[in-house]
């Protein structure tokens, strides 16, 4: 089930709310979320929702040993076996059949291993359940004594399937008490509203334009740029706005989750991209992995290293292909750079050239992530820069024209104009309810009518 269904609009979220708000009592309230987000979960395919289980019990049975533990080796025993545990269906299920073929294609042989299909969520709730364990483990977070506590924290349906992770220490008060009013509410939904709108009406539209124009067919310049440019806005667009309905829906009953989007288009260098782009990967994999090795408090060489190791898991954590492989060691290799030679030179420089210099290694970035064959990105790539492509074919010329005004309302939506025009009219809480009601209602419509609806992180 995605949040852009009638299915999810009409039915499930209405039900939700309906027996959340009708009871007083916290407790119970908790186990509605709970019930209703395994239904959620086992909407596509029930049998994976005892994976996901499983994957709770263990980690909880772990955090509970490691607290009841003395010594320290037997207490880091527990929690290898709670991240042994996440970590080993996360490559069975993700990677295994990847690692197969990259074996028997080596070596020349058959291989008849059959990769099974990938449980929904699993890269994100996987990671989520680990800064539990690891955290009890370091002391940083108490045990979970309640083993429904947890597994709400793990499958509560706004997160549950496409993030953000949500670290435990973030959310943990939260579990036992929230705050509910009705303007919180209404911040929620209009958040909701909004993040729904983005997906509707921008991201859907820049796939139909990838659809269309196809970059291995008559490849010409303009058809390069045209679709690497739509699909660098629906990347964004489709997880800032699954994102965005997340937090709204989240803040609808109480929680409050960290925002893990920051306008990363406007980014004046490659670090500040990866602190406003998908904010709560990047922070797992800086305080989960990066600074356990040393950080950046080690030698040049050893930092470089520790760069690499983040980058190259970056890149397969978003699946198993060499593509996405290239593009985490790519951004590891421009971060290298960046550091050693450019941020000094950063502040000396206007804002917009920075911007201006930052956003084609971006683009540049989605076109490796977007081609799993790498072939077709390389033939991409040189195709944006006039190697064996003529300038422009007729196709491209089409849906250029056709789509350039959508383009231009697209990338202006990508900005923070409020951070533009410091103006009270644009910030009136009436005017915003009115402007997303009516977003909101034409994307509704929208979505009646629209066979193109996927959300593209759910393959991650």
């Amino acid at each position: 089930m995605v949040f852009s269904s009638i299915t999810f609009m009409v039915f499930f979220l209405p039900l939700v709310l309906l027996f959340y708000f009708m009871l007083k009592n916290e407790t119970y309230r908790n186990g509605v979320l709970i019930v209703f987000s395994l239904v959620f979960y086992a909407w596509g395919e029930p049998k994976w929702i005892l994976i996901m289980l499983l994957t709770v019990l263990v980690n909880y049975l772990c955090g509970v040993m490691i607290t009841r533990s003395d010594k320290r080796f037997v207490k880091k025993l527990w929690m290898l076996l709670g991240v042994c545990l996440g970590i080993g269906f996360l490559v069975y299920f993700k990677y295994f059949g990847f690692m197969m073929d990259s074996i028997c294609s080596l070596i020349k042989c058959k291989n008849n291993f059959v990769s099974p299909v990938l449980p929904i969520g699993i890269s994100f709730y996987t990671f989520q359940v680990l800064t539990y364990t690891i955290d009890v483990y370091k002391g940083k977070t108490k045990v979970q004594k309640n083993f429904f506590m947890l597994l709400l924290y793990v499958a509560f349906f706004p997160q549950l399937i496409a993030g953000p992770i949500v670290n435990y220490k973030d959310i943990e008060k939260q579990l036992k008490n929230r705050v509910h009013t009705l303007d919180k509410f209404a911040e929620g939904f209009i958040r909701f509203l909004i993040g729904f709108s983005k997906k509707i009406l921008l991201a859907n539209t820049c796939g139909e334009i990838l659809q269309h124009v196809d970059i291995t067919v008559n490849t010409s310049v303009l058809g390069a740029w045209l679709t690497a440019i739509a699909y660098t806005l629906q990347i964004y667009f489709d997880f800032s706005g699954y994102s965005d309905m997340a937090i709204g829906l989240g803040k609808m009953f109480g929680f409050e989750f960290l925002e893990n989007f920051n306008y990363p288009y406007i980014s004046k260098s490659i670090t500040e991209f990866w602190r406003r782009w998908h904010i709560s990967l990047g922070s797992f994999f800086r305080e989960y992995v990066y600074i356990p090795l040393g950080g950046n408090r080690v030698s040049k060489l050893k930092q470089i290293r520790n760069i690499m190791i983040v980058w190259a898991l970056t890149g397969i954590w978003h699946g198993a292909s060499y593509n996405f492989l290239v593009w985490g060691l790519y951004y590891g290799v421009l971060l290298i750079i960046e550091k050693q030679f450019f941020l000094k030179l950063k502040d000396k420089i206007p804002a917009f050239i920075n911007v201006i210099f930052t956003l084609p290694f971006v683009i540049i970035g989605w076109v490796i992530f977007y081609h799993i064959d790498m072939s077709n990105g390389l033939l991409h790539i040189g195709a944006m820069f006039g190697i064996n492509a003529k300038l422009y074919d007729s196709v491209a010329i089409y849906y250029f024209k056709h789509f350039l005004g959508f383009l231009l309302i697209a990338i202006m939506a990508s900005i923070p104009w409020k951070n533009v025009f410091k103006n009270k009219f644009i910030e009136s809480p009436i005017l915003k309810v009115i402007v997303v009601s009516l977003i909101a209602a034409i994307s509704f419509a929208m979505l009646i009518g629209q066979s193109y609806n996927p959300f593209l992180y759910f393959r991650f």
